[in-house]
């Protein structure tokens, strides 16, 4: 059985304008959860996260059996890349704004740096999360969906 909940688009149009990578990072900076996107058997895999910015980079916890851990650790010296998006958009309005990054991703493996990650980010499942990863973006990319009026 099929069921469709989605809310009706409003009538006002709507349009989406371009922000730079420093606003970008601003609003990414401004909520807590997002997507990551990584490759797993050569296909591609998303996972909501919650996350810290950090001297400009993305910086979410990770546990031993998470795929990311795995990929991570194994990368070579360039890191693994990874897309991770954010956003905030009104369900009733469909106004908002929507981040993508795309960089490289390591394992933190500097134990101070750990630490600090770990104080700063507390995981939101109750699971052990004993390792971090640090996405350094290349390119960011944003929208803001506004009404054709603004």
């Amino acid at each position: 059985m099929y069921v469709d909940n989605a809310q009706p688009v409003p009538a006002e149009p709507r349009r989406s304008i371009g922000i730079d990578s420093a606003e970008a990072l601003r609003l990414l900076g401004s909520v807590s959860v997002g997507r990551i996107v990584f490759t797993q058997h050569a296909l591609p895999t998303v996972r909501p996260v919650n996350h810290v910015l950090v001297d400009g980079d993305i910086v979410i916890r990770t546990h031993a059996g998470a795929a990311l851990t795995s990929r991570t650790g194994q990368a070579p010296e360039a890191g693994v890349v990874v897309a991770y998006e954010a956003d905030v958009i009104d369900p009733d309005t469909h106004l908002g704004w929507s981040v993508v990054v795309t960089g490289f991703a390591h394992l933190v493996t500097d134990p101070a740096e750990l630490a600090r990650y770990q104080a700063l980010l507390r995981p939101w499942v109750d699971r052990a999360m004993d390792y971090a990863v640090r996405i350094h973006p290349d390119l960011v990319t944003g929208i803001r969906l506004i009404t054709t009026g603004t």
